[in-house]
């Protein structure tokens, strides 16, 4: 039987656009902590740098409905472009202001306008594969594809931006996070044949996608998904650092990502018959029993396999809820319902991440996990309580395995 991410791949044009998307997505792995790493070395303050990258990671989130919402009515490139521009130029300056040491209102003004403009172009190369692959069943394959790349850009970007932070100038890392977002971008706006068309009189006329009832229910999954792994993030590395093994926490957050990459895979694999919305509902709470132990474990070996086992659930609710998003949608909203998923991701991560290391300050770094816990059966009873918003009707189940 053929493998059927290569069958997506045999898609015209698939690998040019593939290979300047993942370039131009390395970024948004690498922005955030290249920034903390930078203020750090040049302040010595870890609390400023920490705070730096949350201005960042807000505007991010608010900004990307907003693009894509743009990208609907403009296209993707006439938006794409100037964005980039602007990202580049903020960039630089707040690499100057950190650098210089200008007023801290420069700093956070840049980072905070930087992290509006990161290039969207994860979000873009979904809507790309709908708009190539719509009405195959090739297409629930694809958006898998992409989460296992996101998957992948957030084991490697990491690692590369401390490293070149670390290795050689402070400033390394934060350059070569705008140098790969310009690169990328510009490949990628540069694959005129996979883009989509606008639809400018059809989105004017059309409501915001946040009005379809199912886009607020997966805007709650997102949201859920976003505590866990800003808790996760958080939370690990508290506990490598009570288990006196702090270097071992970049493996706990790698293992992490491979359980949710390898599973990721996996589900793109699979020809389903089950209705797309009760997989979702049916993952979350594999998602909440599965977070459980870490709770209780106090070993540190014991936790790696725990933590691999806890992301397994990961990527499946994303695609579920993405593939949900292009189903439930119309063709116009798409990008837009994409962004508001992603914006969802982003302010989880900044609540989870704050919420879990209010924990740990007083109760531990076990005790943080049990906000993960939480957002996982939150979303599951959300899930299974509004199934019928979540319904996809029969015209618009394209792909009848995944929607009926």
């Amino acid at each position: 039987m053929a493998n059927p991410y290569l069958q997506v791949l045999r898609t015209p044009h698939a690998w040019p656009m593939v290979l300047a998307a993942f370039i131009g997505r390395l970024p948004l792995s690498m922005v955030g902590l290249g920034c903390v790493l930078l203020v750090a070395s040049e302040t010595g303050s870890y609390g400023l740098g920490g705070a730096v990258a949350a201005a960042g990671a807000v505007t991010t989130a608010i900004s990307g409905p907003i693009l894509g919402r743009w990208a609907d009515t403009h296209g993707q490139r006439r938006v794409l472009l100037p964005v980039l521009a602007v990202f580049v130029t903020s960039g630089v300056t707040f690499l100057f202001a950190v650098h210089r040491d200008w007023p801290l209102i420069v700093v956070f003004a840049s980072a905070g306008l930087a992290g509006a403009c990161i290039p969207p172009v994860s979000s873009m190369i979904r809507v790309r594969w709908t708009h190539l692959l719509r009405g195959s069943h090739r297409l629930p394959t694809a958006l898998a594809m992409e989460s296992v790349v996101d998957e992948f850009v957030f084991i490697v970007g990491p690692v590369l931006v401390t490293f070149l932070s670390t290795t050689g100038h402070a400033t390394s890392g934060v350059v070569t996070a705008f140098a790969l977002a310009t690169v990328g971008s510009l490949l990628f706006a540069a694959q005129r044949r996979t883009e989509p068309p606008p639809a400018p009189h059809e989105h004017r006329n059309g409501p915001s996608a946040m009005r379809i009832p199912g886009l607020r229910v997966l805007f709650v999954v997102g949201a859920a998904v976003g505590a866990i792994l800003g808790t996760l993030e958080i939370g690990l590395v508290a506990f490598a650092d009570a288990m006196h093994a702090k270097p071992l926490s970049g493996v706990l957050i790698a293992g992490l990502a491979v359980g949710s990459m390898a599973s990721g895979i996996g589900w793109g694999t699979v020809h389903w018959r089950l209705p797309l919305r009760r997989r979702l509902a049916g993952v979350l709470v594999l998602l909440t029993v599965l977070s459980v132990p870490l709770i209780l474990v106090r070993d540190i070996w014991v936790m790696i396999p725990f933590v691999v086992l806890a992301g397994v659930s990961l990527s499946p609710s994303l695609i579920s809820s993405f593939t949900l998003a292009e189903l439930l949608v119309p063709r116009a909203a798409v990008t837009e319902a994409f962004t508001w998923i992603g914006t969802a991701l982003g302010l989880g991560v900044a609540i989870g991440a704050s919420v879990a290391g209010k924990i740990v300050d007083v109760a531990g770094a076990n005790a943080s996990f049990v906000v993960a816990t939480t957002a996982a059966a939150l979303a599951a009873v959300t899930v299974a309580a509004c199934q019928r918003l979540l319904h996809v009707p029969a015209e618009h189940a394209t792909v009848p395995a995944l929607a009926r």
